[in-house]
């Protein structure tokens, strides 16, 4: 049995908690918030704006599973919108991120702890592994090692080290560009916790090729290391794209609006480019004020964030997906964008080059190439005729793609170690 903690519960989180839940193999889920008929309490304690975040934290699962540490996420939430900013700065906030992160962490060790106090000589039978995620691991599989429990840690993107190296590579390339890159910012006591988390595990699940091949060379020999390919979502989509050719090639880029997803890079071939018959669309969330980014290139159509349906929307209305990330885990992104019909011009480092058949669903590009870029935005804008063909491939590639998979893969290493 799994316990398994994560303060958010994104995507890959519910399809892994499905898994284990059908396969009876999830003792408990922890986390910071969840919304079930039992717990509404604390609805009353928010403002309006913040519920339909809330009602995104819920979870199909028996509500006896699921404990929750809910106040600084709470406050997390909540800070922003009541201007108290200072709450949640970098690292030092009281509900910073990583302050959500650590203290959940925490939580769960002294959790841990005291059942194996309680009940140790049956605490194994009960579980017999934790299942943590980057940042939010250390001290619970600290304890776990004292209790004699198996570590399943979960790395979502490039480990630190391949991080830092890429993204202090970029603030030479694009200084501007440098106010851009968070990750750059951690300090060494945040990339520490990362470190001995790593050392800790007994198991090492990555999304993709190049988070796997962004470890160690000494943790790949020394411990299980897989990769699982997050699955792709599923859309009864009818395009509403115009098949008139006379219309700019709509090329979309989507995600946070910084070099470590390759902005600058798309930027600098839509200025090589330089057509009148294509036009970028980007959509996210500014990480610097809107200026700057118009400074970089004044003829890109900004779309701000939007609920998933209304994405999915402005998917369906574009030609091209766009993805020259420099640092990533694996983009969920991309099986958005090419469930709903887009190929897709993306790097390996965006973590879907498994995605890529040449030529058919998309083309790979190395990262810092925006000539590349600039060549394949060139190649379909000449070859519209081909667009409608390649949309389908993407389709039923990213079709391919299931959290069934996902959730085999891990299940099947979970099974092996123990």
């Amino acid at each position: 049995m799994i316990l398994l903690s994560h303060p958010t519960g994104n995507r890959n989180v519910r399809a892994l908690l499905t898994g284990l839940e059908q396969a009876g193999k999830l003792a408990s889920f922890q986390t910071t918030l969840a919304v079930q008929q039992a717990n509404r309490w604390y609805f009353s304690l928010v403002p309006q704006a913040l519920k339909q975040q809330l009602l995104r934290r819920s979870y199909d699962l028996p509500e006896a599973t699921i404990a929750l540490r809910p106040l600084r996420e709470l406050v997390r939430l909540m800070a922003p919108k009541l201007r108290a900013n200072f709450l949640v700065t970098h690292e030092s906030g009281w509900a910073s991120v990583d302050s959500v992160y650590q203290d959940l962490d925490r939580h769960v060790a002294n959790q841990l702890k005291s059942q194996f106090n309680l009940q140790r000589d049956s605490i194994k039978h009960q579980i017999s592994g934790v299942y943590c995620y980057e940042d939010a691991a250390l001290q619970t599989f600290r304890t776990a090692k004292e209790i004699g429990l198996k570590c399943f840690y979960d790395l979502p993107i490039a480990y630190w080290e391949t991080s830092q190296q890429l993204l202090h590579h970029e603030v030479e390339r694009f200084p501007e560009w440098k106010r851009t890159l968070a990750g750059i910012r951690n300090s060494p006591t945040k990339l520490e916790r990362k470190t001995a988390e790593l050392a800790l595990a007994d198991v090492v699940i990555c999304p993709s090729k190049f988070v796997y091949n962004s470890l160690p060379a000494t943790i790949r020999q020394s411990k299980k290391s897989i990769v699982a390919e997050f699955g792709s979502p599923i859309h009864q989509i009818h395009s509403q794209k115009s098949q008139n050719p006379k219309l700019p090639l709509r090329v979309l880029f989507v995600g946070s609006m910084s070099q470590r997803k390759g902005l600058a890079d798309l930027f600098t071939a839509m200025k090589l480019l330089h057509r009148p018959d294509v036009e970028l669309v980007v959509m996210g969330s500014p990480v610097v004020e809107m200026d700057f980014y118009h400074q970089q290139l004044s003829s890109f159509i900004y779309e701000p964030t939007r609920p998933h349906q209304a994405v999915l929307k402005l998917m369906q209305s574009c030609d091209v997906f766009v993805l020259p990330s420099i640092v990533e885990g694996r983009a969920l992104v991309q099986q958005e964008a090419m469930s709903c019909g887009l190929p897709l011009i993306v790097t390996p480092n965006a973590g879907g080059e498994d995605l890529i058949e040449e030529g058919r669903t998309g083309f790979l590009v190395p990262i810092r190439s925006p000539e590349k870029i600039a060549e394949k935005i060139a190649w379909f804008a000449d070859h519209r005729d081909r667009l409608a063909e390649m949309g389908q491939l993407a389709r039923e590639k990213a079709a391919q793609v299931t959290w069934e998979t996902y959730c085999q893969k891990i299940l099947g290493v979970i099974g092996m170690v123990l």
